[in-house]
């Protein structure tokens, strides 16, 4: 490819409403050693995309207080190009893949992408590019989360959040680990959530920790607070049990003793293929809840603050 060719890239150049996002034409980038470049054919929108535009990720500290910087962390897609040392993939290879520094001047929203190979892992074969780009993020953020709460086969485990995308990832992947999980969403998710393989539904109320102990007597062993509730949550687990919160600033006070705890993701290609295999095996389900053009980016964003999403806006591109 010429060096000289340029793509579409969604970026912002200061923090504000989605009026500071960009579809920008940049330079196509080159694979360097250990990398490859992704044409790209899905990218979902997170909730980390708006928290980045709208600079609260900066202001945690995060990321630098200004500068140009490229959205999306994940995305489906097909290997373009090769760097040096990374033989163990091949041009045309369906792929799905995650960028975790939040400061790169192209993110995965983008025509074309370069990640290094260990953050790249063949795409699972049964579904779509839109459905398989739901995949990284979500599925190893909920399954890392999982790792930080370390239960034991047979105990309980508190989703709060259980009907958005990490929530029902957390119920599958727990359900795969022998744990029993209570869900918390808003009522008319019980089936879904069920579905997702909850052990237990408990609808969103403020005195959660009184409901989840009328359902799980002395509280659950571990709560994974992907719904952002914080303390509620909290007052519904036992006593030197363990805690996840998913956000920056969002982890409560570790009364109790319980063990809180913070999910950072970060790439992990062997767990990520072992993700994308659970697809084809019927165990994780991918979770769309609409596909937008990738020039409609600004209205995913003013959808996705909305909120009440059952799963991703995924951006489609042409590729």
């Amino acid at each position: 490819m010429d060096e000289g060719d340029h793509m579409k890239a969604v970026i912002i150049r200061g923090y504000g409403g989605p009026d500071v996002i960009e579809v920008a034409d940049v330079p196509v980038p080159q694979p360097g050693t250990g990398q490859v470049r992704v044409r790209v054919r899905a990218a979902p929108v997170h909730p980390v995309d708006i928290a980045t535009r709208a600079g609260r990720l900066a202001e945690h500290g995060l990321m630098a207080a200004s500068g140009d910087v490229g959205l999306g962390w994940d995305l489906a897609g097909v290997v373009d190009a090769l760097g040096p040392g990374a033989d163990q993939f091949a041009v045309g290879d369906a792929v799905v893949g995650m960028r975790d520094l939040l400061t790169a001047p192209v993110g995965a929203q983008a025509e074309q992408v370069v990640l290094d190979t260990d953050a790249v892992a063949p795409a699972p074969h049964d579904v779509t590019a839109v459905e398989a780009s739901t995949i990284p993020l979500n599925s190893l953020t909920a399954d890392q989360a999982l790792d930080l709460l370390a239960l034991r086969s047979g105990q309980w485990l508190l989703v709060t959040g259980a009907a958005g995308a990490v929530g029902g990832f957390a119920l599958e992947l727990a359900a795969l680990r022998g744990l029993r999980t209570v869900a918390v969403a808003a009522r008319g998710d019980e089936e879904l959530v069920r579905r997702l393989g909850a052990d237990e539904f408990v609808a969103r109320t403020p005195d959660l920790g009184g409901a989840v102990r009328r359902v799980v007597p002395g509280g659950v062993h571990g709560a994974l607070d992907t719904g952002l509730v914080g303390m509620p949550a909290l007052d519904a687990v036992r006593d030197k049990g363990a805690f996840v919160a998913v956000a920056a600033g969002a982890a409560p006070v570790p009364l109790r003793g319980t063990r809180v705890h913070n999910v950072w993701i970060h790439t992990d290609r062997p767990r990520l293929a072992e993700l994308a295999a659970l697809v084809d095996a019927g165990q994780l389900t991918p979770r769309v809840a609409a596909t937008m053009p990738l020039e409609q980016v600004a209205t995913a964003h003013e959808r996705v603050t909305a909120g009440g999403l059952r799963g991703r806006i995924v951006l489609t591109l042409d590729g």
